[in-house]
């Protein structure tokens, strides 16, 4: 449901959850009744004014959707009380007061609220088998040009640390590599762990920047801090003592003690092999979820430059220096790629150097180009 919001000293007031998820509020919820006082960490203030102010810029005149869930009101609330400082009109809604979790579809009442809005920001923890629920919420946002900030999985550590970040010299660092990727035909990534990749990069495929300053043309992630494609093919070995992405990521957090070796050949991968025997059992099986779902869908470059080490969390790590890779869905309605896949599960490794063509441009985790 929408819940109008009346904002205290670090706290919105709320209405209170439904009886059963995806049922009717009582008449007293709906004329008001009922409010829950949802107080939030004020140390979470930072990131909910970088959020609406710097990252999305957001306007007293722009509409703003706003989605979150139970376990993320708190994080939502802070967001809520940003906006309404700048006085800026919104919706919000709790994604299990309209549906049975996991979700199929995304409620209907949201897609509506899309519609009409300039601004939307989606705050919630993923489950299980979500990521079609997302697609139907991004494929409005792509065909609106909504500035959207997507911030599935943020928690008060990322609120505390990659939301803080100074995105203007984040944003700084990541144009002046995403010129240089821009005009080069390979990139290649190692790690003193074992990996080893090459990409050939596709000409007709365009680089995205997702610095944290999201546009119309490019919904972002927030935390912010990468740009990327779909690559033409990637060939190699990656060792991926980071973290794996999706609902994956939850179940097996940081892989720097047990990490999963991965192998790729002409753009498909051939094999994952990790002592964690469940974690390469889930991986394979998510990566074989349909016809593409083993397919390096995207190649990207973490730029986020105040991030100093992988926390075990995909919203922020993929943002850590460094190169990742996702299987599945590239993207295609901003990259120009021409296939499709209905799942999308990032990879993040550690203490990269990366060459573009044959210039060298981060050593061991630290960039050499400067900000």
């Amino acid at each position: 449901m929408s819940f109008p919001v009346e904002h205290t000293s670090d706290s919105v007031k709320i209405p209170a959850p439904s009886a059963g998820s995806g049922q009717a509020l009582s008449q007293k919820a709906r004329e008001g009744w009922g409010t829950l006082h949802i107080p939030f960490d004020p140390e979470y203030t930072p990131g909910a004014f970088n959020a609406v102010n710097v990252c999305l810029r957001i306007q007293p005149s722009e509409q703003v959707c706003v989605i979150t869930d139970e376990a993320t009101i708190e994080i939502a609330a802070a967001i809520a009380r940003e906006l309404e400082k700048i006085g800026a009109p919104y919706h919000g809604w709790v994604l299990e007061e309209l549906a049975e979790r996991p979700l199929t579809d995304l409620p209907h009442p949201i897609l509506d609220d899309l519609e009409s809005s300039q601004v939307s920001i989606f705050a919630v923890q993923a489950q299980t088998r979500e990521l079609r629920s997302r697609i139907q919420m991004t494929e409005v946002v792509n065909r609106r040009k909504i500035r959207h900030a997507h911030m599935v999985n943020i928690n008060r550590q990322i609120m505390l640390e990659g939301m803080r970040a100074d995105f203007a010299r984040v944003d700084r660092l990541s144009q002046k590599v995403v010129e240089m990727v821009r005009k080069a035909s390979k990139i290649r990534a190692t790690t003193a762990a074992g990996t080893d990749l090459t990409a050939d990069l596709n000409p007709n495929y365009k680089w995205l920047k997702t610095s944290g300053i999201i546009s119309p043309d490019k919904w972002g992630n927030l935390p912010g801090g990468e740009i990327f494609t779909t690559p033409g093919e990637v060939n190699g070995t990656f060792v991926i003592d980071g973290v794996v992405g999706d609902y994956l990521c939850a179940k097996f957090g940081d892989l720097k003690q047990n990490p999963l070796t991965v192998h790729i050949k002409g753009n498909r991968l051939t094999e994952a092999h990790s002592d964690n025997r469940e974690l390469e059992s889930d991986f394979w099986k998510y990566t074989h979820t349909d016809e593409n779902s083993d397919r390096v869908g995207e190649f990207a470059i973490g730029t986020n430059i105040d991030l100093k080490e992988v926390i075990g969390q995909i919203l922020q790590d993929e943002k850590y220096p460094g190169v990742h890779i996702a299987f599945g869905n590239p993207y295609g309605a901003h990259t120009g790629a021409d296939w499709d896949s209905t799942t999308h599960i990032d990879v993040v490794g550690r203490k990269f150097s990366i060459w573009v063509d044959d210039e060298q441009i981060m050593r061991d985790g630290k960039f050499l180009v400067e900000a």
